[in-house]
């Protein structure tokens, strides 16, 4: 079927789908991808879902995808690397989500193009009552933001993390700092729909677990299955929009010839290739593109391709487990810095730097890296968003700061914060 305005039509159905207590929107913005099975997603309703924290998360899911092949949409927190490797997580965590859930929706939208297909017992009762949704208007946020470190703890902390690169424990890993608000009340849904309008990517996505919301702006892909194919494209490399064309392309050729930014995209992507070796047939992980610069609303950003064929006998829960957490938000030796990063960080990740996506009817699935996203926790009125970066060798502490916050760039706009 086909609408008149089908980017109203997204904007309700998103609205009709956020009355349920489980509910996913992915969005690819129109973004040239050949990896995306379609443009939007939308699910609503469950007719049945898991959901479990660290222990055998993802033995369960295993069996639970087993048991409903069709669609499936969820998220993977940070803090199952504590099943996957002898790790643990001590740092507090505000917003309570689980650390793994999925759900099979009783309604599912797909748009491509102008087609849109409704799968579900009455689709033509689901398409009027998206019809009849009045849009709420977005207003700015009455909220105070905070953070967890203040930019000298936060300078004082990375050159901490650089005595270790020094000493040899690690090469490179991914510093992550929280800003939060609490007391904070904000319309989830109207929130997403200004952050997709303000910072459009190829993984935008809006989950509502319960009373808990994800609304993320993500340009990363995690993991990706097309066929017998395994596709991850890890994002390591970061410089700002210029305010001319000129400018802007100026600082691309700038971002392509760095050679730390280059040296942390390497890095990265060998770490992704040798994950990817635990799924893989022998010999057949590459890199498809290395040091892609991509343009966002906000940034540039560097993005490599690595690929491989599927080893017979690996399941795609497998794939998805011997390769989590994601290279670019851990670093090398992997086990190493996510130990580090667990003492130096001063809240739990959570479902930031985790995934969240769809498994197929047809076997594939498609997993976001979680960054450039608030997090809100509407019963405890808890607002968060962490950033991050790659610290190396060669970083300056202060310049990482920097990043940070141009990586915060659009969600500041958003929320009408500066820091």
């Amino acid at each position: 079927m086909q609408v008149t305005d089908l980017n109203l039509f997204k904007q309700k159905a998103l609205q009709w789908a956020a009355a349920f207590d489980a509910a996913c929107y992915l969005d690819s913005n129109s973004f040239d991808d050949p990896y995306s099975k379609f443009d939007t997603l939308i699910a609503a309703g469950v007719k049945d879902s898991i959901t479990t924290n660290t222990g055998s998360a993802f033995r369960e899911l295993a069996k639970f995808r087993d048991k409903h092949p069709g669609w499936l949409t969820g998220f993977f927190g940070y803090d199952l690397k504590n099943e996957i490797e002898q790790l643990s997580s001590a740092n507090p965590d505000h917003l309570h989500f689980p650390d793994l859930y999925f759900f099979a929706p009783a309604h599912l939208i797909l748009i491509n193009g102008d087609n849109i297909e409704i799968i579900a017992d009455d689709p033509e009762y689901i398409l009027r009552d998206i019809e009849l949704q009045v849009l709420t208007t977005y207003e700015a946020n009455d909220i105070k933001l905070q953070s967890r470190f203040s930019k000298e703890d936060y300078i004082d902390t990375v050159n901490k993390i650089k005595n270790h690169i020094t000493r040899g424990n690690i090469y490179v890993t991914n510093f992550c700092q929280e800003f939060f608000a609490d007391k904070a009340g904000i319309d989830p849904v109207a929130t997403f729909l200004q952050l997709n309008r303000v910072s459009p990517t190829p993984f935008g996505t809006f989950y509502k677990w319960k009373d808990n919301y994800i609304l993320c702006a993500s340009p990363e892909r995690f993991l990706a299955k097309r066929d017998s194919k395994l596709v991850s494209q890890p994002i390591k490399g970061t410089a700002r929009r210029g305010k001319t064309g000129q400018e802007d392309e100026l600082i691309k050729e700038q971002l392509h010839n760095s050679s730390k930014e280059l040296q942390e995209n390497v890095m990265i992507v060998d770490l992704v290739r040798n994950d990817l070796t635990h799924s893989a047939k022998p010999g057949s992980v590459k890199t498809e593109e290395l040091f892609g610069v991509y343009t966002f609303n906000q940034v540039h950003q560097m993005i490599s391709t690595v690929v491989c064929e599927l080893q017979d006998g690996i399941s795609a829960v497998e794939a998805i487990r011997n390769t989590f957490p994601m290279g670019s938000m851990t670093g090398a030796p992997k086990i190493r810095s996510m130990q580090l990063m667990e003492q130096y960080e001063r809240s739990r990740r959570g479902v930031y730097s985790g995934a969240i996506g769809y498994f197929s009817p047809d076997g594939d699935f498609d997993f976001n890296v979680v960054i450039r996203t608030l997090l809100y926790n509407s019963t405890a009125q808890y607002l968060s968003f962490h950033t991050g970066g790659a610290i190396t060798y060669h970083a300056d502490a202060e310049k990482e700061y920097e990043e940070c916050l141009l990586k915060a760039k659009a969600i500041l706009e958003v929320l009408d914060q500066s820091l």
